[in-house]
Parts: C-alpha cells; sequence; structure tokens
C-alpha cells in the first residue's frame, strides 16, 4: 500500500469536486450475472449490502459500506483503473481500500490529539478554494450530488485531510533532511531519469480552415495568412496580430504555444518550428488545421539535465520516499495497539 499524505479518499472525491479527477466518479457497480458454462457453475455475485453497514471498527469507530465504496472510488481514479467486473479482482480492490480506511483512521486517531491553530478557518479556506474552481454554484452542488456526497460530509474529509496532513509535516516529515551527496548518489545511479530532449518555444498565428472546405474558401484564408506574413515581415507586432486575427486559442496569449518537444506537433509544423533560429519567422506553413505563421522564440538543446538544476526535485522525490517508509512503520505500530473489528466476518 503505498502511503498518501492525508487519506485516499478525500483526496480523489475533492480532486473530482474541483474538476481534477472525473475519473474518480467511475462507476463501481456489480458484475453482471455469469452465465455458466457446461460443467462449471456460475461464479456466484457478491451478497447485496446496505450503504450504513458497518464494514469495519477501528478503535470503536465504524467504518461504512458507503465509506468504502467511495475508498474503492478513490483507488481506481488514482491507480487510472477501471471499475472490475471479475470478482476475485473486485475483493482484493476492495480489501487494499479497506486497508487504507484502516490505516487513514488509526493515522487520524493519533493526529487529532494534537492542536491545530485556526483549524475551522482552515478547512472552510479549503472548501472555498474548491467551490470557487465551479463556474457557478449549481456546479459545484451538481458535483456533491454526483458523488453522493453532502457538504457537511466534505468539510468533515476535509477537516480530516488537514489533521492527517498536518501531523504527518509535523511528526515526520519536518525532521527529515536530504544531503547533497544523497541527492548527487541518486543523479549519478539514475542518469536515464535526467535527460532532456530537443524543445522549442514558439508562438503561431493560424487561420484555420474546415476540413470540408471548397478550394475556394481555402484560397481565401491562405491569402488572409499571407497578408498577415506581408504585415509581420513589415515589422507589425506578431503578439498583437495573433491576438486579433488568429484562430487559435493561443491568440489570446499573442499566439504563445509554450515549449514542445518532437512528436507534439503535426509534421509540417514541428520541422518548420524546429528549422527557425530564435526570432525568426516562418513562411506560411499548411496543416490540416489551416494556414500557420509560426514565430520561434527560442530553442533548447537536448542532453542530460545538469545536477543543479535536477536537484530540487530529487530532494523532493528521496524526501517523500522517507516519509512514506517512516509513516508504513508508524501505521503498523499503531496497528499492534489497536482494537480492529470486522463485525460482517464469521468467527
Amino acid at each position: 500500500m503505498r502511503f498518501i499524505t492525508g487519506f485516499i479518499v478525500v483526496t480523489a472525491l475533492t480532486a473530482t469536486l474541483t474538476g481534477a479527477g472525473r475519473a474518480a466518479t467511475a462507476d463501481v457497480t456489480p458484475p453482471k450475472e455469469v452465465v455458466a458454462a457446461p460443467a462449471k457453475p456460475a461464479e456466484p455475485a457478491l451478497p447485496a449490502v446496505k450503504p450504513t453497514e458497518i464494514i469495519v471498527k477501528v478503535n470503536g469507530v465504524a467504518v461504512t459500506r458507503t465509506e468504502l465504496d467511495r475508498s474503492i472510488q478513490a483507488l481506481l481514479a488514482q491507480n487510472r483503473m477501471p471499475a472490475p467486473t471479475d470478482l476475485e479482482q473486485k475483493k482484493k480492490i476492495e480489501e487494499a481500500a479497506q486497508n487504507q480506511l484502516i490505516s487513514a483512521e488509526l493515522l487520524y486517531q493519533a493526529a487529532k490529539k494534537e492542536e491545530i491553530p485556526d483549524l475551522d478557518k482552515k478547512v472552510e479556506a479549503k472548501f472555498d478554494e474548491g467551490k470557487s474552481r465551479f463556474p457557478t454554484k449549481e456546479d459545484f452542488e451538481k458535483a456533491l450530488k454526483e458523488n453522493g456526497i453532502t457538504t457537511q460530509e466534505l468539510k468533515d474529509l476535509l477537516r480530516r485531510d488537514i489533521v492527517i496532513s498536518s501531523y504527518v509535516e509535523k511528526q515526520v516529515a519536518a525532521k527529515i533532511t536530504v544531503a547533497t551527496e544523497q541527492a548527487k548518489k541518486f543523479y549519478d545511479e539514475n542518469t536515464d531519469k535526467f535527460k532532456k530532449s530537443e524543445s522549442v518555444h514558439a508562438s503561431h498565428i493560424l487561420i484555420g480552415v474546415d476540413p470540408k472546405a471548397t478550394p475556394e474558401e481555402k484560397q481565401k484564408a491562405k491569402q488572409k495568412a499571407d497578408d498577415l506574413l506581408k504585415q509581420v515581415n513589415k515589422g507589425a507586432d506578431f503578439a498583437e496580430l495573433a491576438k486579433k486575427d488568429s484562430t487559435c486559442p493561443s491568440g489570446k496569449n499573442g499566439g504563445d504555444l509554450g515549449e514542445f518537444g518532437r512528436g507534439q506537433m503535426v509534421k509540417p509544423f514541428e520541422e518548420a518550428a524546429f528549422a527557425l533560429k530564435q526570432g525568426e519567422t516562418s513562411g506560411v506553413v499548411e496543416t490540416q488545421f489551416g494556414y500557420h505563421i509560426i514565430k520561434s522564440l527560442g530553442k533548447t538543446e537536448g542532453g542530460a539535465v545538469p545536477f543543479d538544476q535536477a536537484k530540487g526535485k530529487i530532494e523532493e522525490y528521496l524526501k517523500g520516499m522517507e516519509v512514506q517508509k517512516q509513516m508504513m512503520a508508524r501505521i503498523e505500530e499503531l496497528k499492534k495497539s489497536a482494537k480492529i473489528e470486522y463485525p460482517g466476518q464469521k468467527k
């Protein structure tokens, strides 16, 4: 099991409710009935369950079927897996999700003993941050309904997440440091992970053409692109022309496409962009999207990323791995003294 700061349910649910994790709403429905093959009985379906059914008790605190189902959805979303139809696989995922919930509850019980200043304000701030990412209040409420969760339940999940995260930071993360020597050793042993391909930073003006356009319409678009190129060559501001005339969404940003590597753009566009020197402008380039005028804003040669540039991310990664290791050990210690009961299991 991979340790996650906070716990997996709130991570995926809040991601979903902020528009970043729609996959977390993957349908987790019972598999369709299996038709028996000759001489082989059909695999029995899992027994029907109630949302309020208690799955496990952790030091007397009940975990319900609803909570388990949410955890399953989150686990599937996190691993980008479809809902299983095979009963054996379904049982394995349920077991993994159940273990996540037990670990989360044990951490929460340990963490809530510590005082967190302005906890209520932090919960409201995190709640408002997620809510603000929705265009309207109705959209937010619709997302809550689709995920089968109330406003108060979401706030409770956020509270638990903040409490656990604070505990992990104070008790573990804050005490871990990564020496430069450790980071350099990792860098030297994983040189293949620190290679960067050639890339270019470019902007463009696009005069879009519908794939079903007539020859006359295509010619008209080509003529407009030619006219714009003449203006560029005479010194007109490229970004302003892009804002005014480009049919690409990048036009609002002056045509800036950011930095991209080979294989990310259609071939004619890629070849023209990579052939330019910084500050140069292409001729009119035709692709299936229409007619482009491309301007190079700079090029980065491929090769190894220097250690100094990679150092920060390496230290962050190594620290995260050590936090995970120590938290897993702490969870195992908490389990030794915990009373974990499974009411539905036969003795």
